[in-house]
């Protein structure tokens, strides 16, 4: 929209510039005159004639602007189902994006399994810039787990656009009213007797139940896992009283926590969230544990700089604006934008830990039994 002032003097000088080389073609063609024949019946070849018209035309050609970036559409990759926490992040997010790039923002979903179809397909789009993806922390356990042989170092980061925290969930007529409630228990049944769920075996929320009870000194696979398609079906098993409790985000859990079908004792943050008052958070009752799934914007390898620049700038100004911010808070979804270089710190630390947990759980592939 700033552009647009500058169109009118733009054009007139570039029409100036034309008239102006098309005067000096028209001039040499007077200049080179009809071909002189030289004895023999040969023409003379009109060099200079010919090299005034060469230099007009590149000089004109060079006056044309080059095509502005981005040109069409650019697409966004998530690679789980629409609905999802990923793809409401990104939908947020994608249409304050356009606004910022000038140019449509088109999110695709590519959802199953697993999440590896949909990871690697932005890792190996044309790095064009007009193809990113979003890449969420299940990226970083494929390695661990054998599920590809791509991690999240294979792509281009950009930043993280939000995060959600886990927390521990139980239904409303639950005995554990706080967290020493619940790993008390864990103590005083036998080991797979108390239940969760939330996510597939070594999924986020898995990860997620499984660094609490470490962080508490308990072993993580006193913990029975139950595969779930996600948060929903998991939660409905809560107040169904099918399973002990759900370690994934409260914010899946926001309808029924309203409805008062279930609690949650226990978020892992640094510090106490505005969305959820009055739920302490893990380190106030004496676990150190914080865990939050990250919802990032990446890329393939290989952008040219100067059009990941634009991106780049697009996506922070889109992150910045004021709907979109608030889009997200209203969800109970923190915004999040990294500095360059501190989702690589953060992604890598977060892929250590991960790693060390889900092979802690026996989940880790070509590990000694």
């Amino acid at each position: 929209m700033l552009a647009a002032p500058l169109k009118e003097p733009i054009d007139t000088q570039r029409g100036l510039c034309e008239r102006f080389w098309y005067a000096i073609i028209a001039d040499a063609k007077d200049i080179i005159g009809p071909p002189r024949v030289l004895q023999g019946g040969n023409p003379m070849k009109p060099r200079f004639g010919t090299f005034l018209v060469a230099t007009a035309v590149s000089l004109l050609m060079a006056a044309a602007p080059a095509a502005a970036f981005p040109e069409r559409a650019v697409t966004i990759i998530v690679p789980w189902a629409a609905g999802g926490g990923t793809d409401a992040v990104v939908r947020i997010f994608a249409a304050g994006f356009e606004q910022e790039l000038g140019v449509p923002v088109n999110v695709v979903n590519r959802a199953g399994g697993g999440g590896v179809p949909g990871h690697s397909e932005i890792v190996n789009a044309d790095p064009d810039g007009y193809t990113l993806g979003a890449a969420s922390p299940e990226i970083t356990f494929y390695q661990t787990l054998g599920q590809a042989d791509f991690g999240i170092d294979d792509l281009d980061l950009f930043s993280r656009l939000a995060v959600i925290p886990a927390g521990v969930t139980v239904a409303a007529e639950s005995p554990y009213e706080n967290l020493d409630d619940l790993l008390q228990a864990f103590q005083d049944e036998p080991p797979g007797t108390l239940t969760s769920s939330g996510t597939g075996v070594g999924g986020s929320w898995h990860v997620a139940g499984a660094g609490m009870l470490d962080a508490a000194g308990l072993d993580p696979n006193i913990m029975s896992w139950v595969p779930s398609a996600g948060g929903a079906p998991a939660l409905q098993e809560v107040v169904a009283g099918s399973i002990s409790m759900f370690t994934g985000s409260p914010v899946e859990a926001i309808g029924l926590l309203d409805a008062g079908r279930v609690r949650t004792i226990a978020i892992f943050t640094d510090e106490r969230q505005d969305a959820f008052e009055g739920v302490p958070t893990a380190r106030e009752q004496g676990v150190d544990w914080t865990f939050a799934n990250f919802f990032a914007l990446v890329a393939p390898h290989g952008i040219d700089p100067e059009k990941r620049g634009i991106l780049y700038d697009a996506a922070q100004r889109a992150h910045a604006r004021p709907e979109v911010q608030s889009n997200l808070m209203e969800r109970g979804i923190t915004p999040v934008w990294d500095e360059p270089g501190e989702f690589e710190v953060y992604a890598a630390g977060f892929a250590e830990t991960a790693q060390r947990l889900l092979t802690d759980l026996g989940l880790a592939a070509n590990q000694d039994d």
